[in-house]
């Protein structure tokens, strides 16, 4: 796959403007830094990457769908197995309502093991009357609202790495020990999920799939062989922010000679910072790596084709996502000119949704949330304009968390807004908890229950 030709390189980007990124106090120790980590074994391999590139482009061909799933913003603070089990546990839990709903190969891939920045809409922030540099995630620099807190620290570097690299290890345990084997599909479903509706249609499933894989046993199918009912495949991905991180996180394969960030399996941009003329789409340019794009109600068709252009020009299946998070009121009316404009060109991207970051507003009392309803609309009119179209609605894309979380309105348990400070432990955007983001399944199974067969 050709991308940016002999010229580029992993410090390419260095020659064109880079939005987002933190005023290091000193340029030095961000430099010292950044050899230490590039010194250190590669956080994911370049095979897995391919095997990845391979299982979207299926997705793109309607073969598939891509669940992308995890923290708004990981945290130092919040690190435990207990953690990471349960944010994979409902990820699991989502694939299976949509594998069984829906009968279509469900992509897993986690916003995880390196979803430690965050972008910001202002450099500074005023607190308590005081400004103070803006809050990029732990990867940067502490929430706690003080100026030494607020300081960009190039250490954070290695303890981000390290954490991600533990957060690995875990999860392919996890994915490959048994946790994820099909024949505890009951086990996945944590007692203050099971107590709602959607957990008790959870259960109904669960004893479904449990009740077939004993038959296939009785009728001499040696249930033992096959791995794909033992074991799941769970690729990692975040938003490619923080550049000398990830160009420090890149390697040339031995295999193909071809450059690849090792920092996850896939890397996506945001809205802030897919300029095509700037560093960060340079730098996806050049890798090998699946990467994606969110593109929100501003996207014009034509900056759309661009994009595609510069980031896929071998017109590569699995390749290139685009993901739409347009907001529940824009998505009909913005996405599918851009949706045409892209499919004539001859790119052949996969679609998904994040029908998240379009709908979040800040409540009276101060907190930043979502309704659970407009997520829900957004998903609707976003598979809508794909119904019309005949283009196959690839994915979704959504914050979540595995706990008990006060963060989103709405859902199973109608949750108000009186609610959301008696568990609201985000450090930055608002999740959906395991209740909702099973309901969010179910609802995404339905839907594409109803598209055209083939």
């Amino acid at each position: 796959m050709a991308l940016s030709g002999a010229t580029w390189n992993p410090t390419s980007w260095r020659s064109y403007p880079a939005a987002q990124q933190p005023e290091w106090p000193d340029a030095a120790e961000l430099e010292n830094r950044c050899k230490e980590l590039a010194a250190l074994p590669p956080l994911v391999f370049a095979g897995e990457a391919r095997r990845l590139t391979s299982a979207l482009g299926r997705a793109a061909q309607g073969r598939a769908f891509l669940l992308q799933a995890g923290d708004c913003a990981e945290s130092f603070a919040e690190f435990s197995a207990d953690s990471i089990r349960d944010k994979l546990r409902v990820i699991l839990q989502m694939a299976v309502v949509l594998t069984y709903g829906a009968g279509v190969p469900v992509v897993k891939v986690g916003r995880i093991a390196g979803q430690f920045a965050k972008p910001r809409s202002s450099a500074t922030e005023t607190v308590g009357g005081v400004e103070l540099a803006a809050f990029r995630g732990h990867i940067v620099n502490h929430e706690a609202p003080d100026a030494v807190a607020r300081t960009p620290d190039p250490s954070r570097l290695l303890t981000a790495y390290h954490q991600a690299a533990s957060t690995l290890n875990l999860l392919r345990a996890f994915t490959t020990g048994g946790f994820a084997d099909l024949s505890e599909v009951h086990t996945w479903n944590r007692e203050f999920v099971a107590r709602s509706p959607q957990g008790r249609r959870y259960d109904a499933i669960a004893e479904e799939i449990t009740r077939a894989l004993r038959f296939m046993e009785a009728t001499g199918i040696d249930l033992a062989r096959e791995a794909t009912l033992h074991q799941v495949e769970l690729w990692t991905s975040h938003e490619a922010l923080l550049l000398p991180w990830e160009e420090a996180l890149t390697r040339r394969d031995s295999l193909t000679g071809n450059w690849y960030d090792c920092s996850a399996h896939l890397l996506w941009l945001g809205e802030r910072t897919r300029q095509p003329k700037g560093a960060h789409v340079e730098f996806l340019s050049g890798i090998h790596n699946p990467i994606a794009v969110k593109i929100g109600p501003t996207t014009t068709p034509a900056q759309a084709v661009e994009l595609a252009d510069r980031l896929d020009p071998e017109h590569v299946p699995g390749r290139l996502t685009l993901v739409s998070r347009m907001g529940a009121q824009k998505v009909s009316d913005t996405l599918g000119p851009v949706v045409e404009a892209v499919r004539s060109s001859g790119h052949p991207v996969l679609w998904t949704c994040d029908p998240m970051h379009g709908n979040t507003f800040v409540a009276d009392n101060g907190l930043k949330t979502r309704r659970f309803d407009d997520v829900l609309g957004e998903l609707a009119a976003y598979f809508a304009v794909h119904r019309q179209l005949g283009t196959w609605p690839g994915g979704v894309h959504v914050e979540l968390t595995g706990d008990d979380v006060t963060e989103c309105l709405g859902g199973g348990r109608s949750l108000s807004e009186d609610e959301l400070p008696l568990r609201y432990t985000t450090t930055c955007d608002p999740r959906l908890n395991a209740s909702q983001s099973l309901d969010l399944a179910f609802n995404v199974a339905e839907m594409l229950r109803t598209l055209p067969a083939g």
